[in-house]
């Protein structure tokens, strides 16, 4: 939200790279919106004017378009509580507990809001290039007749009308939350939907993932002139109305006579834009050393105040550190806002909430803000791969609250790993090219995405090295910045920088619930020689790094390649003596190993000591005498 004057730079750079996919034949769509709407802070019902340039970058004739109404999902009787009535495991946010004898059930909030409670979007006057076109609403979705076809590399314009009614919040967006917050404005406006080369992703929401479509906002909001704003994009006409994002802690001059102001931001290459408005919010901001500026809005709660300014130098280290490992933040802003009902990321900006421990508030800081990275400039379909957005924010933010904390973990993914072993042993694992909104339950969802997501990350580090790893994720992100990459790209970028067959991980891992189970099955002494046997139990095949620690202290380390990789991994400790044997092909269920030393003079052997290998039992992983 800084006071732009280089907003024809900030385009230009960012425009360089977009569809800069390295992928021959990629394509995507692009949109530019421009929108006016205007807030009653006493009814929570707004009025916009809507209009949007949709050009069609993809091979294909569209005579439809679909546009997301996502206020629509707080009403009785939606998707959405349909959803929260029916799972085995509704969320804590969108149900309360009712006590029905000795019984206790959950009930869904979104079933007994009152008309002036819910939300909802209404459309009217909607039109192509000034002709009416036909639609109607289905739920959360928009259904578009086209009056005219729209051609591979045409632009059509279209404009719409929208009445608004901000709902009770429940979840992510909403009015006067837990923590008395006024406006959570996330997913409040028509939102095109994406069309990709998979065709239409015009979901309903049912409060899981999104998928959007690249292009420009250009939005002026009109609210009660006691309010502050923050959110996407950079504020345009700061001295006009009194509030300029420069300063921090700047003191508001509000011409008198004026009962709202119009505040108008830009926001350059998103795929979406929200806001919040509060009349209590401090603001403060904290720069990035040769990076962005990072803005505070918080409610003037004397309770979070302390924990909200200690929060600021440690989301500057954080942005650093991302900077470093993934890439530099395209953006010259960033916001941190009290709202929404946990956290949630949105474009160049966050809604969390701010009260709690400052351990709480800086993880959900660490975790949302990564996902600029890995959702907000790498745009997955989080919907159809949500791993790939949650599990891999969640492998930057575990790196780096490591890296700033007192006392480094050697794991700091461990959490991840155990989350995914109990995942496991319940026996309601489903593959993660399950759709987000098609998992049986909530429990399953979060750790397939968030735990299992993560440790395709940290696996990956087992399988190719921690320096290929963070290369591949460096290069990953250069190369797929601003577009929409999917599970092969990544995979593809490591295969790139090793020069390793990684096809059958990505097939394992994403698309079945097999799982790794590696063993020592025996050690017997065969004269004066140790012969040691491993046993592959779970079907899918993994290198071994095998760790040989000997009576007198000493140590020595031993590799098994995994043949359907085609390649050998890096001694990851030079100091030791690391030795090479023939592949392990994954047909044969067990593998043999001779060292010249008699079995006496072994204190401990171990199938991965890193601990990085997702093998769901590790008490077969240890021989000790």
């Amino acid at each position: 939200m800084l006071l732009n004057k280089k907003l024809f730079l900030i385009f230009s750079f960012i425009e360089i790279y977009a569809q800069n996919n390295p992928n021959p034949g990629y394509w995507q769509q692009h949109v530019d919106y421009k929108m006016e709407v205007s807030m009653n802070v006493k009814t929570y019902q707004y009025k916009g004017k809507q209009t949007l340039v949709y050009t069609n970058n993809s091979p294909d004739t569209l005579k439809r378009v679909y546009y997301h109404l996502f206020n629509n999902a707080f009403q009785p009787n939606s998707a959405m509580d349909a959803r929260v009535k029916s799972i085995a495991d509704p969320d804590g946010r969108m149900s309360k507990k009712i006590k029905m004898g000795d019984k206790t059930i959950q009930e869904s909030r979104i079933a007994n809001l009152k008309p002036n409670e819910i939300g909802y979007l209404k459309i009217s006057n909607l039109k192509q290039n000034g002709s009416d076109a036909k639609n109607k609403v289905v739920g959360t979705i928009l259904e578009v007749d086209l009056a005219k076809p729209l051609y591979p590399g045409k632009s059509t314009t279209f404009s719409l009308d929208f009445d608004g009614q901000v709902p009770i919040q429940i979840r992510r967006s909403g009015r006067n939350n837990i923590e008395g917050v006024e406006l959570s404005m996330s997913q409040w406006y028509p939102k095109m939907a994406e069309y990709d080369f998979e065709g239409w992703q015009a979901d309903p929401y049912i409060a899981r993932e999104f998928h959007g479509v690249w292009g420009n906002f250009d939005v002026k909001i009109t609210i009660d002139k006691n309010y502050i704003l923050g959110g996407s994009g950079y504020l345009q006409n700061g001295n006009q109305i009194g509030y300029n994002y420069q300063d921090a802690g700047v003191n508001v001059t509000i011409p008198k006579k004026e009962k709202n102001l119009t505040w108008h931001f830009i926001a350059p290459n998103v795929h979406d834009f929200t806001w919040a408005a509060d009349k209590n919010y401090i603001h403060d901001i904290a720069q990035v050393p040769n990076g962005a500026t990072i803005h505070f809005l918080y409610k003037n709660n004397p309770k979070i105040i302390e924990n909200w300014k200690n929060l600021q130098p440690k989301t500057v280290q954080l942005m650093e550190i991302y900077n470093k490992t993934i890439g530099k933040y395209p953006y010259n802003q960033y916001s941190v806002i009290q709202g929404g009902d946990g956290g949630m990321e949105y474009a160049m900006c966050t809604l969390i909430l701010g009260e709690g421990s400052f351990d709480g508030l800086l993880g959900v800081t660490a975790h949302e803000m990564a996902h600029s990275w890995f959702q907000h400039v790498l745009a997955t379909n989080e919907s159809k791969h949500s791993w790939m957005d949650e599990g891999f924010t969640s492998w930057l933010e575990n790196y780096g609250l490591n890296e700033i904390a007192t006392v480094k973990k050697d794991n700091p993914h461990e959490d991840s790993y155990k989350g995914y072993y109990s995942l496991v042993k319940s026996g309601k694992e489903q593959p993660q090219t399950t759709h987000s909104d098609r998992y049986d339950e909530n429990r399953p969802y979060s750790i397939s995405a968030y735990s299992k997501g993560n440790i395709f990350l940290s696996q990956l580090e087992y399988l190719i090295g921690k320096d290929n790893l963070m290369k591949t994720l460096k290069r990953y992100y250069s190369d797929y910045k601003f577009t929409h990459p999917t599970p092969n790209d990544i995979k593809h970028t490591a295969e790139k920088v090793t020069g390793a067959n990684l096809d059958w991980y990505l097939n394992d891992w994403t698309k079945t619930t097999n799982t790794t189970d590696y063993g020592i099955k025996s050690v017997n002494e065969d004269g004066g020689n140790t012969k040691i046997i491993f046993e592959r139990i779970g079907r899918t095949p993994m290198p071994l790094d095998i760790t040989m620690i000997y009576k007198d202290g000493t140590q020595e380390n031993f590799y098994i390649p995994n043949t359907l990789m085609r390649w050998t991994k890096e001694n990851q400790n030079s100091s030791v003596k690391r030795t090479i044997l023939e592949s392990w092909d994954w047909a044969y269920p067990i593998f043999e190993m001779e060292i010249k030393k008699d079995k006496s003079s072994i204190k401990s052997i171990t199938i991965d000591a890193s601990g990085l290998m997702a093998d769901v039992n590790r008490l077969n992983n240890v021989f000790e005498k």
